[in-house]
């Protein structure tokens, strides 16, 4: 491995030399720091991101991250592409070194940064680091946001990364939730099957490329870790954990051995708690049902320790600057034979715009049904946008201007009904949340010009690309043209 790589360290030190990076003092965990890092990133375009230390009721050095990727430089630094490819090259480039990244596996080490403190048994305290209060309805404290869940399929061997939000019950037990379907929930599952507890290893804080494989979806059995490694150039290095013997990646900021008794035998009520979908939603209120919990066996973390916050925010106050995932439904799209793809961006998890340009009769429908059974729009998916090569996909302005311009709402606005959804879902009807079954439906919306007279169409009213790039270049010094 490279001698230089630290983890989130190295990510840190980078965004600092591009000014990517501001440090707050004082702040408070309770509320502050969570309010602030919502008005950032809802207010500033390309918000900087946000290191809080001398928290208050806690000692200097024990610090959280907020908005690590909410730039797209910063997204870009994380996936180790060069800071300045325009928007969908990068998310071309990003989901191209995923796709083709060869599987390296983790090399095993003695021990890393992140053992440098141990708390075991009586010792764990969970209270020892600034957990965020994040949003004033939230049941607590919640540690796990920008977390990663390691756990090992009891059939197959299958080591599993995955994000679920976390919520401190006390200072050596933790609240899970867990949507219905998802990998590290079903490994779960089939330890409480047979009426065992599930070992697992979590972190909180590390390289922001390990967080973005955890909470990226990929198929059963393929390994993020050995994916990261691929992208990486190297092998995660990893710590054999000495009570699960999963693998504890040695650069992470504080990570923590445990076990998920079976809900039978202990659960308890979790939330409620402010998710993606911009709303409270899932835990107990919205299944009316305790949630499994994390019995904490023992607690590692590094000096002066960063707790990475993503604790979920309404959708215009995003914390991803690029969401790759786009590149991802692009060759998905490819794969299953839809020609003329040029463009695919995933604005949110309800949204996705696919640009093609026309070849024949049934394309833009072809595209938009293939683009709902995609693995990144099939679950919690809402709305599928189908537009012409000259709209860019990632741009909302354009977007909307194709939605409310070529779209006739008696026919060109499909539905499509029991599409595999969450409790999470806040259109889901009550009943549904809290027994299931979990679906809903999806809307395509086909904003091309109707193939039959696209000719005829009214032309354009818009200056060139080139027009546009010419006066970028003559007048940035006078004007703030992004970047």
């Amino acid at each position: 491995m490279d001698q230089s790589y630290d983890g989130l360290r190295s990510f840190l030190a980078q965004c600092e030399e591009l000014g990517e990076l501001r440090t707050i003092t004082g702040a408070d965990w309770n509320l502050e720091i969570g309010a602030l890092t919502e008005s950032t990133s809802e207010l500033i375009p390309e918000p900087p991101a946000l290191l809080f230390d001398k928290i208050k009721g806690y000692p200097e050095g024990y610090r959280v991250l907020s908005l690590a990727m909410a730039s797209r430089v910063r997204t870009a630094l994380a996936l180790r592409l060069p800071t300045d490819m325009p928007t969908m090259g990068l998310v071309r480039e990003a989901a191209t070194r995923v796709k083709n990244a060869p599987s390296v596996p983790p090399n095993e080490v003695e021990s890393g940064p992140v053992m440098q403190n141990i708390m075991r048994d009586n010792e764990v305290d969970l209270f020892k680091f600034p957990s965020l209060h994040a949003h004033r309805p939230d049941g607590g404290r919640y540690i796990g946001t920008g977390d990663t869940l390691i756990n090992r399929d009891p059939d197959s061997g299958f080591v599993n990364m995955g994000t679920y939000r976390m919520q401190i019950h006390d200072k050596n037990l933790l609240g899970l939730w867990q949507s219905p379907g998802q990998q590290g929930r079903l490994i779960a599952e089939r330890y409480w099957k047979k009426g065992e507890a599930c070992p697992v290893v979590i972190t909180f804080g590390g390289d922001p490329l390990l967080l973005m494989a955890s909470y990226t979806k990929f198929a059963w059995g393929v390994s993020e870790l050995e994916g990261a490694g691929g992208i990486l150039g190297h092998p995660v290095d990893v710590i054999k954990g000495p009570l699960t013997g999963l693998p504890i990646p040695a650069h992470a900021e504080i990570a923590i051995e445990g076990e998920i008794p079976p809900p039978e035998l202990e659960s308890h009520e979790e939330g409620p708690f402010g998710e993606w979908t911009g709303y409270f939603a899932g835990g107990t209120v919205g299944t009316g049902e305790n949630q499994p919990v994390i019995r904490v066996k023992a607690i590692y973390h590094r000096d002066n320790p960063i707790l990475l916050n993503m604790a979920p925010q309404w959708p215009g106050a995003p914390h991803h600057g690029i969401r790759f995932e786009g590149g991802i439904m692009w060759d998905q799209l490819e794969a299953a034979g839809v020609p003329g793809i040029t463009g695919v961006y995933v604005h949110n998890a309800f949204c996705a715009v696919v640009a093609i340009e026309q070849r024949y009769a049934g394309h833009a429908k072809q595209a938009g049904m293939a683009a709902l059974s995609c693995s990144v729009a099939a679950r919690n998916g809402r709305f599928i946008v189908v537009v012409d090569e000259d709209i860019d996909p990632s741009n909302m302005k354009e977007v909307w201007w194709a939605m409310t311009s070529r779209v006739d709402p008696a026919t060109d606005i499909q539905t499509v009904d029991n599409c595999w959804a969450s409790p999470l879902d806040p259109r889901m009807p009550p009943d549904l949340s809290k027994n299931g079954p979990h679906v809903n439906s999806r809307a395509i919306f086909y904003a091309v010009r109707p193939w039959e007279w696209r000719d005829e169409f009214p032309m354009v009213n818009r200056i060139d690309p080139d027009q546009r790039e010419a006066m970028i270049e003559k007048y940035k010094s006078i004007l703030p043209f992004p970047s």
